[in-house]
């Protein structure tokens, strides 16, 4: 089991937890201006060579900001996000900033309003500190034609962040930010969380509206929070609408566990590593005093094909009117391509075995009050692998955005100096759960406190 963490003397002000800040502001030692000046120089220190944001609302944060402290001082609060900044997935609106989603085909315009999500997190009194590069369209990369060069990994810059929500992940990792906005079509949050250390929640399917996000695939896109810690992000998406942190701190007798492994272990994508981590975790639920029991889920295989084809037929019906004349980079466009292909009936089979597979997670949800299994099978390619173009990555993500199951995804363990995650997976609207296992496991192991060595 992972040593015991400490609680150690927080120095730096971009490294006060969000509790932390929250607790300063409301006692009157600290104002939130200071943070997110500096959040805001952390930034622009760092983001030349991370490449993290494509947009720093420097004057909306400042102003947001001022706001926070005004309202703090009419004795106005607002909820444990006033003052605190977050930053914004380039594929989701924020009023007065453009939304390219990562590509030159779409409109410098600027945003006439917020996103839902954003808007429900600014009326708390959150600062939006500006927009987090994606992969294009939310598809396939790291890519080299896009209007901003791809994030790197904070924890080593020749490896990739993993994708699609990139920008966000080495912005948490980096700590230019404690919170992000990403989205989730097939791994798109849980991939870069784990591949860059921190925590991503892609919660039920439709519980958080869409409305301002650009969208991707109408039967699998999801928008959520990612944090540097499972209780920041709990409690950036309660402030979203999803009530995930009400079960934190509570006693863990009775929870039980599925354990997936026969879904990764003998995949010869899977890096040994990360079978020994996951078996780790294992006994270290064990230790705080949850049951673990092996538990099997559908042919992953199926799955997968399931779901690429509900992801290529709707994301080309998407594009299909701009795909002729409009600036694509060259993978993007072979993606959105690949859908010209499938039949309407093709697709209305995969959406009949999607409902299946939807009862088989629940049948096997019904005995356990989670499940955890692998989200990637390895740490994170070097980004040299991908200078001629895609290259197929392992994961574990897409089921659960066919099916709709929440899904967190946490760090529990390094190789080669490269996180290694796994992903909690829970009944429909059941957050709170996964939340509460995920935060007494990372409480009592040392694999969120690890920073990246910038």
């Amino acid at each position: 089991m992972g040593r015991i963490r400490g609680r150690t003397h927080v120095t730096d002000l971009c490294h006060l937890s969000v509790a932390e800040a929250g607790a300063a502001f409301r006692n009157g030692s600290l104002t939130a201006r200071p943070v997110v000046q500096a959040q805001l120089a952390r930034i622009t220190s760092l983001n030349p060579s991370l490449h993290a944001f494509v947009v720093v609302a420097e004057d909306q944060a400042l102003a947001a900001a001022a706001q926070a402290d005004a309202d703090f001082a009419a004795g106005i609060d607002r909820g444990p996000l006033q003052g605190i900044g977050f930053a914004v997935k380039d594929m989701i609106d924020v009023a007065g900033l453009p939304t390219r989603c990562g590509s030159y085909q779409s409109s410098d315009a600027r945003a006439p309003q917020d996103a839902a999500v954003v808007a429900t997190l600014r009326a708390q009194g959150a600062v939006p500190l500006g927009k987090v590069a994606t992969y294009e369209h939310a598809l396939n990369g790291p890519t080299f034609d896009a209007p901003s060069p791809p994030p790197v990994n904070p924890w080593n810059p020749a490896h990739i962040t993993g994708g699609s929500s990139s920008g966000a992940a080495a912005a948490v990792a980096s700590g230019m930010v404690r919170l992000a906005i990403g989205t989730d079509t097939g791994g798109s949050i849980r991939s870069p969380a784990c591949y860059c250390g921190i925590v991503g929640l892609k919660p039920s399917f439709a519980v958080l509206p869409l409305a301002g996000v650009h969208p991707l695939s109408k039967s699998l896109d999801h928008v959520g929070p990612m944090g540097a810690t499972v209780a920041e992000t709990a409690l950036m998406a309660t402030a979203m609408g999803v009530p995930a942190g009400t079960r934190l701190g509570q006693p863990l007798r009775g929870l039980t566990v599925g354990y997936a492994r026969d879904w990764f272990a003998a995949d010869p994508a899977t890096n040994p590593a990360v079978l020994q981590a996951m078996d780790q975790a294992m006994s270290d639920l064990t230790l705080i005093g949850i049951r673990v029991e092996m538990v099997t889920l559908p042919d992953y295989a199926e799955m997968e094909s399931i779901g690429i084809t509900l992801l290529q037929y709707e994301s080309h019906a998407l594009h299909k009117a701009t795909l002729k004349t409009g600036r694509y980079g060259m993978a993007a466009r072979a993606a959105l391509e690949a859908g010209s292909g499938i039949s309407a009936e093709t697709y209305a089979r995969a959406q009949k075995a999607a409902i299946h597979l939807r009862a088989q997670i629940e049948g096997a949800l019904a005995r356990h009050d989670a499940i955890a299994t692998a989200n990637v099978l390895s740490t994170a390619p070097a980004m040299a692998d991908f200078a001629h173009g895609a290259v197929w990555t392992a994961m574990r993500t897409l089921p659960f955005n066919i099916t709709g199951h929440p899904a967190l995804a946490l760090p529990i363990g390094f190789a080669g100096g490269l996180p290694i995650g796994m992903q909690f997976v829970g009944g429909q609207q059941q957050e709170a759960i996964l939340c509460q296992i995920g935060s007494a496991f990372e409480n009592a192991t040392d694999h969120s406190a690890i920073k990246p060595p910038l």
